[in-house]
């Protein structure tokens, strides 16, 4: 297992100064930076590979190759089959594709089943589904003062007119994990479909449709040290039934069938260069031991350096914290905050003085953000990834302190 130094020897981002002071980058819940090993798989395709797909000469025949090794490092990452991984621009617009093709088939009587505690891109899709076909959006509740899942409300909403529930395996926002197995054996019982939102959790944990028993997950690259594509996996039987918006003479077999266009052949490559980034952090026979065994470890050393940066910010006079204590629950290395008397824009902008950079808003979790009383201004964000060290906490905790 490589040591946190041998990871950040990877990133040349790290080399980075602000205003005469290394940058610690805190932004990772926005987007990861990316090591030396994604760069160079994207440019080698795009300087020596780069052609169209499924002719005969040599870089178009490289190109199919590649793509295709790209498809199975995903399919290692999820625990699926080459078959069932699909890309795409990003969890977004993929998601909107699938909820299309599915939405072909429902009407008034149909319900979906969201949450509050998701990203709105695993909202707005299947909200678009009820303005478009008739379909019903029942939304479980949030609990505020913890940032979880009201079980009790999820359970209560599905029933035997739910065709869908669409849940986050993990809040941007919060970082409160769910229990998806829990989730999907609901869903099950009902006999209806399962869309998992991976994004936030795929940079933080094992991802395992097999052990999930989902039907379908989304994830993007960019938020797992890769590049800004995206990739869904979907059951091999439903990516081929799907009613799916193609062209006529498009691939009829899937996972093709759903990948409309010309697809971003280097952002492919650079997915599977992210995932092989991935799994050389790990130890074990294959590329699926060396996955699990790196985001394990990632996930323990993550728990470790958000305890530290959780005391550390509480400790601080006018911090308020959202979200689950750490040790209370599973959770990401990633917090939300404010403090008295600032704003979270301009206790940002105080922070990238210090060097110190991350986000504020909303990030899309724009319905958490409402719930936690914080719509006018936002929250302040900060998530650890897999190059944080303990000093950067402490430089972000002694920053936020000093503001």
């Amino acid at each position: 297992m490589l040591t946190t130094a041998q990871i950040r020897s990877r990133f040349p981002a790290l080399s980075r100064q602000h205003n005469g002071l290394p940058v610690a980058y805190f932004d990772g819940p926005g987007g990861t930076q990316v090591p030396t090993d994604v760069g160079d798989a994207m440019l080698d395709y795009l300087y020596h590979h780069n052609a169209n797909t499924h002719w005969a000469y040599p870089t178009s025949v490289e190109t199919d190759a590649m793509l295709a090794s790209a498809r199975q490092a995903a399919a290692d990452f999820v625990n699926a089959g080459p078959g069932e991984v699909v890309f795409g621009n990003n969890m977004t617009t993929i998601t909107f594709h699938v909820a299309r093709a599915l939405g072909r088939g429902w009407g008034a009587g149909d319900e979906v089943v969201v949450t509050e505690l998701d990203h709105h891109a695993n909202q707005a899709p299947w909200q678009a589904l009820a303005r478009e076909r008739g379909i019903t959006v029942r939304v479980a509740r949030m609990q505020a003062s913890d940032g979880t899942l009201d079980w009790a409300h999820l359970e209560s909403l599905v029933g035997p007119r739910t065709r869908l529930l669409a849940i986050g395996a993990a809040s941007n926002a919060l970082g409160t994990i769910n229990d998806i197995p829990r989730a999907t054996a609901l869903a099950r019982r009902v006999g209806a479909l399962t869309y998992v939102d991976a994004v936030h959790f795929a940079a933080h944990g094992v991802v395992d449709v097999q052990a999930w028993d989902c039907d379908f997950l989304a994830c993007s690259s960019y938020k797992f040290y890769g590049p800004h594509a995206g990739l869904l996996y979907g059951r091999a039987s439903l990516l081929q039934g799907m009613d799916v918006p193609k062209l006529i003479p498009a691939p009829d077999e899937a996972p093709e069938r759903l990948e409309t266009g010309t697809q971003n052949h280097e952002g492919i490559v650079g997915i599977g260069a992210a995932i092989d980034f991935i799994a050389s952090v790990g130890d074990g026979a294959s590329r699926r031991e060396r996955i699990v065994s790196a985001m394990t470890e990632l996930h323990h050393r993550g728990d470790a350096l958000i305890d530290r940066l959780w005391r550390g910010l509480a400790a601080v006079p006018g911090v308020t914290l959202y979200g689950q204590v750490p040790g209370t629950g599973p959770r990401t290395p990633t917090l939300s905050f404010v403090k008295e008397g600032v704003h979270p824009t301009e206790l940002a902008r105080q922070l990238v003085t210090r060097g110190v950079f991350l986000s504020d808003g909303d990030f899309y979790a724009t319905t958490v953000i409402e719930r936690l009383g914080r719509a006018a201004t936002g929250v302040v964000r900060a998530g650890c990834a897999c190059y944080t060290t303990e000093d950067e906490v402490d430089r972000l905790i002694h920053a936020v302190r000093a503001v």
